[in-house]
């Protein structure tokens, strides 16, 4: 190990800030973007994919739909050659086979004969809507300004709760009764989307926002839970620890606590953190001391603690595995943290986390024959479907191939839009 000019100790060889290894990681992200080529509807939107890429059969989701977007707009702005058509592919879908023209926003999904399978106003896809029209705007796609717009106005009169500070969860088709439940996934990715819009905008709004969201949930449950970050809530914001017990391995509300989140969110917090910085706020000492207690709990409870290699997705609030699969989003999002807190801290440690979860995701995770990554692995690293039946999408792959090779603000897009074309 050698110093740094900031004083910090570096990693000899080290991978992060290594030329040879981001052309690694753009190799990767080309891999990834090839594969989801598949996933195009030629009657509008994405599909899920199965384990040779192929479209699979089933309802149009629009979270997914969002997903795929946002990644092509990515590959778009790194110059790859037709994304910026695949993301005015599903700029188009969002745009009209989602939307509901009669109340507003956006049906979770849509069979493929057009017909609404849910009617539900649900603010975890449409945080997604906010995210693929905030990156098809920095990439410049037609129509991308004006979902944009329409997205942050349903944001804004549907989903934020002022006095809260949070958004809420889900409202029947025409806004007019709102359900109890209250989650705290909805809430990451309405920070994630929030960060996106104000970097696109110059609107401050949606970064104070998300700094409320992330104070209450990051400095406040996450912290008082010891780091085990319940999800459910009641109307009251009162957590519900119990909830969906009986479904615990749940892709989007599983019981207890999810240790890919305690990534997510510490990696959003230092986005934010470095948001403010730029805009010349002092941020407070919180956001740089919890993401790495959130890092430091998810390293010691969710790694390898039965002896094999890979995240348990759940724990209870004792730390105690309940679902041990190993989903990919997870060993993606452990990965983003860790260079976000390596390029926040300079800490050395941060490094060795980020070449050992690379290592297994070579070994464990991508699918070097059928394209793209597993998405969830059984504990002795079997390929398993209980919660992911398909390789869904491209995103969290995608980002741990983007995150460590670009600054902390602004967010993806509008890095790749602003970074000198060398």
């Amino acid at each position: 190990m050698h110093e740094q000019h900031d004083g910090s100790t570096r990693v000899a060889g080290a991978w992060l800030g290594s030329a040879w290894h981001e052309r690694w990681l753009e190799a990767e992200t080309d891999r990834l973007l090839e594969f989801g080529r598949g996933s195009r509807l030629a009657d509008g939107g994405f599909a899920r994919q199965g384990d040779d890429g192929t479209a699979q059969d089933g309802p149009l989701e629009l979270w997914l739909t969002c997903r795929m977007t946002h990644v092509h707009s990515l590959g778009h702005l790194m110059g790859r050659p037709g994304c910026g058509a695949l993301a005015d592919h599903g700029v188009a879908a969002i745009t009209t086979l989602f939307a509901d023209a009669e109340h507003g926003g956006w049906f979770s999904q849509v069979g493929r004969d057009g017909v609404p399978r849910s009617t539900a106003k649900e603010a975890y896809p449409h945080a997604f809507v906010i995210l693929a029209s905030s990156s098809a705007t920095a990439a410049g796609r037609p129509g991308a300004d004006a979902l944009l717009a329409s997205a942050l106005d349903v944001s804004e009169r549907f989903f934020w709760d002022e006095e809260q500070g949070m958004a809420v969860e889900e409202w029947d088709r025409a806004f007019n009764a709102l359900d109890g439940y209250r989650g705290v996934n909805a809430n990451m990715h309405t920070v994630e989307a929030y960060l996106a819009a104000a970097d696109v905008t110059g609107q401050r709004v949606w970064l104070d926002r998300a700094v409320r969201i992330l104070e209450r949930v990051v400095h406040g449950w996450a912290r008082e839970w010891s780091w085990r970050l319940p999800e459910h809530f009641d109307a009251t914001w009162t957590a519900v620890p119990d909830y969906n017990r009986d479904r615990p391995a749940d892709p989007f509300r599983p019981f207890g606590a999810t240790i890919g989140h305690w990534f997510e969110w510490a990696r959003l917090t230092l986005h934010a953190r470095a948001a403010l910085t730029a805009l010349g706020d002092e941020p407070a000492a919180w956001m740089l001391d919890d993401p790495q207690g959130l890092f430091d709990a998810g390293v010691r409870e969710g790694w390898a603690v039965d002896g094999s290699p890979g995240f348990v997705y759940t724990v209870d609030f004792e730390g105690q595995p309940v679902v041990r699969e190993r989903m990919h989003w997870v060993a993606a999002e452990a990965i983003g943290a860790a260079a976000t807190l390596h390029h926040a801290t300079g800490d050395p440690a941060y490094e060795h986390w980020y070449r050992t979860w690379w290592d297994y995701v070579d070994t464990e995770v991508i699918d070097r024959v059928g394209g793209s990554w597993w998405h969830e692995l059984s504990p002795a690293g079997e390929v398993s479907r209980t919660t992911w039946d398909t390789k869904a999408d491209l995103y969290h792959a995608v980002q741990a191939t983007l995150i460590p090779r670009l600054p902390l603000t602004p967010s993806l897009a509008t890095a790749l839009r602003d970074l000198p074309r060398d």
